[in-house]
């Protein structure tokens, strides 16, 4: 059940989407998504206890990224089958441009802009 809630928002799918690049801060989540901290680490944390993302804390910033396969067990084929539906997608292709913007910025300097708003 905490995979089928964790894939049925479109906020959700996006970070799941932007993971797919590798691991990121959730500060780069933020600016991704545009969307206040707490519904950000709301939605992260939905998608952690459905084991589909990982996190770990360096300092005072927090960092996502894609489970294991080997960890993801049932939710691997829903997850597998989610990522193929949204290959093409106005809304991803959008945010895999904004996104390689958001790398090419260093993690620190956005996740002070955040702190600042």
């Amino acid at each position: 059940m905490a995979v089928t809630k964790a894939l049925a928002d479109e906020n959700r799918i996006r970070i799941l989407a932007a993971l797919r690049s590798g691991e990121l801060c959730v500060c780069q989540l933020i600016a991704l998504l545009d969307l206040a901290p707490s519904t950000v680490s709301k939605h992260a944390s939905i998608l952690k206890n459905a084991g589909l993302v990982e996190s770990r804390k360096q300092g005072r910033w927090v960092y996502y990224r894609l489970a294991d396969q080997d960890t993801l067990t049932e939710a691997s084929s829903a997850l597998r089958w989610a990522m193929e539906q949204l290959e093409g997608l106005k809304q991803i292709e959008q945010d895999k441009a904004r996104l390689e913007e958001i790398l090419n910025t260093d993690p620190e300097i956005i996740c002070r802009l955040i702190e600042e708003k």
